[in-house]
């Protein structure tokens, strides 16, 4: 009987632990990654003052996107009421590891800019060159990208440049997703 209740009272100090834990959790977007999102859209679109609203997806429409979508990764920056576009912060694979990446929209949802924020390998750094990243530029949401037929390969990043490749394409098939049911 003593046993059973300390069993009981452990599991209830764990729970109200995770609880506790769940409720004062830290924000999603670090510091750090925050500053790189907001230089992104700065000099993108060229902007001194913005806000970044984000744009609240429920989860039974976001079952419907290749893409995990609202909360803490797609906001529409504002100037004042005004709606200049979109950004979409995303987690993608690379060989060992995961890369943070941004894809900046136009109010039309087609890609602005792409860029890679934090690459955390040695290998593969290629895939952050904006003379590879502007593939995706002029992209609209709806469209299917494939790696080495739409998007050229890279030599020595090819892992992260099929991993960036397959991301920008489902952040794309996602876009248009939101935009027919009127979200965006």
């Amino acid at each position: 009987m003593l046993r059973e209740n300390r069993f009981k009272a452990l599991g209830g100090a764990v729970l109200c632990m995770a609880f506790f834990l769940v409720a004062f959790q830290m924000p999603k977007i670090s510091p750090k990654l925050q500053e790189k999102v907001d230089n992104a859209v700065q000099t993108t679109f060229e902007l001194e003052d913005f806000s970044l609203e984000p744009v609240v997806v429920d989860a039974a429409l976001n079952q419907k996107t290749p893409s995990e979508l609202g909360g803490e990764n797609l906001f529409r920056i504002k100037t004042g009421e005004s709606a200049v576009g979109y950004v979409y912060l995303g987690e993608a694979p690379s060989l060992k590891n995961v890369f943070d990446y941004v894809v900046l929209f136009t109010p039309e949802l087609a890609v602005k800019k792409s860029k890679i924020l934090i690459y955390r390998e040695d290998h593969g750094r290629q895939v952050g060159s904006q003379r590879w990243l502007k593939q995706f530029i002029g992209k609209k949401s709806g469209e299917t990208l494939v790696y080495g037929e739409d998007i050229d390969g890279i030599s020595g990043a090819t892992i992260s440049a099929k991993s960036m490749t397959l991301a920008v394409s489902n952040i794309l098939e996602s876009m248009k997703v939101l935009n027919d049911q009127h979200i965006l």
